[in-house]
């Protein structure tokens, strides 16, 4: 288990944990210095390394007789977990495989994941993670995170001071109020957080004794998870207004004093209250939203791969995004930024993209969310189109808008029609047709339908979805369907802005991300055909992705770690990245008692 602090040479170091550091001896060799013995350690997910202690470990640390008696290596164990995994009946039987995995021995569990990282990425994140969200509580088997309530946020400060990592850097914290597609899941949204920092370590670098999941459970207005006696979240309705505001206002009052350097990502908060956190907080704590801001990315991102496909400019396109929620929203507001970053104007923009909701377009003067005022289309881009009602419907905006693009963000299966996809065909001989919504079951169309409707009309899709799909064969062709995932996008930028020490995280690191994932894919798979690059190759795009939002938060004045401004080259750049990424794998133990450790 290899792990570096980025502190400052200046601030007295402070162990990792009340259980170990890690150290390098006079001959550049790492170990890590333990605090504890016996029982205790082999019962420390991240410390324990099973049947891998060698014999002298196994007497030095009080355990010898308590394990088989053979030694077996990293590789051994993987082989005998990945036959393990294989022989699980079902995904959501995988899923707490893995995690079960995690519970016992945390390198063991990443170095897995980093070995099979395509096969098991829709296990612990989407679409499984969805399913083991909606079972939480009865799927329960050990404690991870931490989870504030009404009821303790007064002891905020305690509860973090009893947390056992010291250096904690990045916070993955949800409300659970709008999980995926499949909306308030009350405590059952710690999962996603706890997926979502397996990909920050397994994709992105980050050292796990870094990270933090976090439950906001404020609350459920589910009535099935109120009346369920094995619920075990919060039985109360949702707060909201003061006192809702008044628990995550603690909580960030505790991060700030526990862990100053800690980045907050908001994670799957419900519309009516995603953007006021967001712009509550990220300006006094670095923080983002990553369905705001990581969809939005990778969305673009997605975008700009696909408009180069076709031989076009972004800016030529004419974009419906369906759906106006914090992720509808937050993707037309990164867009909008990428046409203005391609040269538009904001009002060029606005009037390049329409955002439908529930009702239909929205339109400024009409629409009454006041969230949704930045991407509002204006009343004069319809004057002459002849609508039924007062605002244009979808069918009414592709027939005369004509766009080229239209993104699915509603969590409606099937919304996408056979009638609807052929008349985006008729707008374009290649349109680009992305239905979005997790998990898969809420996929707005399938991409097989896409391809095979836009087939029969001469016309050929450029499709990605949120979750995966196999390709499609049409007429002897292969299409591939991209996977729009955030995985591509927020371990990168997160990771930069921890090793940035970053003051906050702006919009523009945000497009930097962007254009960082559209240009790798154009230069590793856009000939095949990809607006996205497989999941394969996850932990390479995180670390490019690292790079150039890293380089830019340096040239910005954004990264406030001193040791980055020595460095003069992209060389140097990647070795102080690589140097401070974490790797799956053991190092040897040496025990120090605790009462030592001063």
């Amino acid at each position: 288990m290899t792990t570096s602090t980025t502190a400052s040479t200046t601030t007295k170091h402070i162990p990792l944990s009340p259980f170990f550091d890690q150290k390098t001896d006079q001959n550049k060799q790492k170990y890590l210095e333990v605090y504890c013995k016996g029982v205790q350690l082999l019962r420390l997910p991240a410390l324990n390394k099973g049947t891998a202690f060698s014999q002298a470990e196994r007497i030095e640390l009080g355990f010898e007789g308590m394990l088989p008696p053979r030694v077996v290596t990293l590789e051994e164990q993987l082989k005998r977990l990945y036959r393990g995994f294989s022989e699980q009946a079902s995904d959501i039987d995988k899923y707490q495989f893995l995690r079960a995995v995690q519970e016992r021995n945390e390198v063991l569990f990443y170095a897995l994941l980093a070995a099979h990282i395509e096969e098991m990425m829709p296990v612990i994140y989407t679409p499984t993670v969805g399913k083991a969200v909606q079972q939480y509580s009865a799927l329960y088997r050990s404690p991870r995170g931490l989870t504030f309530t009404e009821e303790n946020i007064q002891r905020a400060h305690s509860i973090v001071e009893n947390y056992p990592w010291n250096d904690v850097r990045m916070i993955v914290a949800t409300d659970s109020s709008a999980i995926l597609g499949i909306g308030d899941q009350g405590h059952g949204g710690l999962a996603i957080s706890i997926g979502k920092l397996s990909l920050y370590t397994a994709g992105g670098g980050l050292s796990p004794f870094k990270t933090l999941a976090v439950n906001l459970d404020v609350g459920t207005d589910r009535q099935d998870l109120l009346e369920d006696p094995a619920y075990l979240g919060i039985q109360k309705k949702r707060l909201t207004g003061a006192a809702y505001f008044n628990v995550i206002d603690k909580f960030v009052d505790a991060v700030e004093k526990r862990w100053p350097k800690a980045i907050i990502q908001w994670e799957d908060f419900a519309k009516d209250v995603s953007f006021a956190v967001l712009e509550r907080y990220r300006k006094r704590i670095p923080s983002f939203n990553d369905d705001i801001q990581g969809t939005g990315a990778v969305i673009l991102a997605g975008l700009l791969s696909a408009c180069k496909l076709k031989g076009e400019a972004l800016v030529d396109q004419r974009i419906v995004v369906v759906g106006a929620g914090a992720g509808g929203v937050g993707v037309a507001k990164v867009i909008q930024d990428g046409l203005v970053h391609e040269g538009l104007s904001r009002k060029q923009a606005r009037q390049q993209m329409f955002i439908m909701d529930e009702f239909g377009l929205v339109v400024k003067g009409i629409s009454p969310d006041a969230y949704k005022k930045p991407v509002m289309q204006f009343k004069e881009s319809y004057q002459d189109w002849q609508i039924e009602a007062q605002i244009p419907s979808l069918a009414e905006v592709v027939k005369y808008a004509k766009p080229t693009i239209m993104l699915g963000l509603t969590g409606v299966s099937g919304l996408f029609t056979r009638e609807l996809v052929e008349a985006m065909a008729e707008n374009s001989k290649r349109p680009i047709i992305f239905p979005l919504s997790n998990p898969s079951s809420n996929v707005e169309a399938l991409p097989e339908d896409i391809f095979n409707w836009c087939h029969a009309q001469k016309s050929e899709a450029i499709v990605a979805s949120g979750s995966p799909f196999a390709d499609v064969t049409l007429a002897g062709k292969t299409h591939v369907t991209g996977q729009g995932n955030n995985a591509f996008i927020f371990p990168g930028l997160g990771f930069a802005a921890v090793l940035g020490e970053c003051k906050t995280i702006t919009d523009s690191m945000i497009i930097e991300s962007s254009y960082a994932l559209a240009d790798y894919t154009a230069k590793h798979d856009l000939q095949k055909g990809r607006v996205y690059p497989p999941i394969s190759a996850l932990q390479e795009v995180s670390f490019y992705i690292t790079k150039r939002v890293l380089a830019f938060a340096i040239k910005e004045n954004i990264s406030t770690n001193q040791e980055l401004a020595g460095i003069k080259s992209d060389l140097e750049l990647e070795e102080y990245i690589k140097k401070n990424m974490w790797q799956a794998d053991y190092l040897p133990y040496r025990y120090i008692s605790a009462s030592r450790t001063g």
